[in-house]
């Protein structure tokens, strides 16, 4: 019994664009890691680069072992690669759950990340951080407000006629509140990518598990 040619081609090819896509991922993860004008303040507060550096070495490997599996008809490959997909999708809709039911300690997982900050006046060196984030954001201080600040900085200031103007001239709201909101902002899209890996996981799964029990069959014929 022959093989399915098509199937082990889309396989092959699935596989290909999984492996680009864990190389684009890993690139961009690095280049953000060691670019020189990041933020530290933001990333402490968003520390997903080095979970999408380790999220783009996994895809490559995973990619690789389903291209050697699909080429070389080797099912321990295969096995293999699908244990792997059918992980990785327990382990991404585990993380969904926990996401949706931890979705409003989102405001206080920030706020307990930039508390290490606190007071300002003993981390100088996050000082040109902050203002610029205050000028980005159009935000004061880091966790509680203006009040964060020993002597309040320009970047604080504001015209009266901003509606996020407070009643000194100063942002109203700390710069750990905008953080929320921009991570509340981009929920939508983190959302659509998860959906858009899990798809290709079930897909992944679906196409190595049909090449594999198309090799098992005909190993089967052959040694009968």
């Amino acid at each position: 019994m022959a093989v399915n040619k098509c199937i082990k081609y889309l396989l092959f090819f699935f596989n290909l664009l999984f492996w680009l896509s864990g190389c684009i991922i890993l690139g961009v993860s690095i280049y953000l890691k060691v670019n020189k004008d990041g933020n530290s303040i933001t990333s402490q507060s968003l520390p997903g680069i080095d979970l999408l550096i380790a999220v783009g070495v996994i895809v490559m490997l995973l990619g690789f072992l389903g291209c050697c599996g699909a080429i070389k008809e080797n099912r321990c490959m295969l096995i293999l690669f699908f244990a792997s997909l059918l992980l990785v999708f327990i382990l991404l809709l585990a993380a969904g759950i926990v996401g949706a039911v931890a979705e409003n300690k989102v405001k206080d997982w920030v706020k307990e990340r930039l508390q290490k900050f606190m007071p300002l006046s003993g981390h100088p060196e996050i000082r040109e951080d902050l203002e610029k984030l205050q000028k980005e954001l159009g935000c004061c201080g880091l966790v509680n407000g203006a009040s964060d600040w020993d002597v309040i900085p320009d970047s604080c200031r504001c015209a009266a006629s901003d509606p996020q103007c407070g009643p000194d001239k100063v942002y109203a709201t700390p710069c750990s509140t905008r953080i929320v909101h921009l991570l509340e902002k981009n929920m939508e899209v983190v959302i659509g990518i998860a959906f858009a890996i899990a798809v290709l996981l079930i897909a992944g799964m679906v196409f190595s598990m049909i090449l594999y029990c198309q090799i098992t069959k005909r190993d089967g014929a052959t040694t009968a």
